[in-house]
């Protein structure tokens, strides 16, 4: 009995060395190093909610600019927008009579930290004990899944899931609440440093539509 157990770890130990665990930290810092040399990045995306006995799913395109410009432009299951010029983040609803606006520094929003995600990605800071997540499946074989929990939203967020492309993409993106809930951010088709005009990131509100400032309430 010893001398088969003696076997199974001699050949059990050769196999773990040619297989070391990933190095959280060198991942972590190759995908910082991706991301802050990036000026813009466009992405197809699909978005998944599941709280509350509620389920959803909506996907559209996502585009990021340097400094902090972000345009979440959602086509199905119905149209909606979700932009934000760095100072402004605005929402709105083709067809509604009214926008939303607030200011992006009072914004509580789980889109709005990736609007900051060129230039400003510090993975090991931003995520108190980021490490690996091997008990999460990854949507690609070959990619590393990690998880930590968010400085700026650990009041809100219990954890932060993201799953890293062997080329040190962010393929995935899943925030667990506090209330159990969970949203998922997939991204795919992802377009690097692509120019994208600022104007993209502006919004003018259609003839009619009066704006909702968040803090001062109706204003035009």
């Amino acid at each position: 009995m010893i001398s088969r157990l003696v076997t199974i770890l001699l050949v059990a130990l050769p196999a773990a060395a040619a297989n070391p665990a990933p190095d959280v930290r060198a991942i972590a810092q190759a995908v910082d190093n991706h991301y802050n040399h990036l000026q813009t990045l466009q992405t197809e995306f699909t978005e998944s909610y599941r709280g509350a006995g509620i389920e959803r799913t909506e996907s559209g395109s996502l585009w990021l600019k340097k400094p902090g410009k972000m345009r979440w432009e959602y086509r199905s299951p119905k149209e909606k927008l979700f932009l934000s010029d760095g100072k402004d983040a605005w929402f709105y609803l083709p067809g509604d009579r009214q926008v939303r606006r607030t200011s992006v520094k009072k914004l509580d929003d789980l889109r709005s930290p990736l609007g900051f995600l060129l230039g400003k990605t510090q993975l090991e800071k931003e995520l108190n004990g980021l490490s690996l997540a091997p008990d999460v499946a990854p949507l690609t074989a070959g990619n590393t899944v990690l998880r930590g929990v968010p400085r700026a939203m650990a009041d809100r967020i219990n954890q932060v899931v993201l799953e890293i492309t062997p080329d040190y993409r962010i393929d995935r993106i899943q925030f667990e609440e506090a209330d159990e809930s969970v949203t998922e951010y997939r991204f795919s088709d992802q377009r690097e440093n692509a120019a994208i005009p600022d104007q993209r990131f502006r919004f003018t509100p259609p003839p009619g539509v009066e704006i909702v400032d968040e803090n001062f309430g109706v204003t035009e």
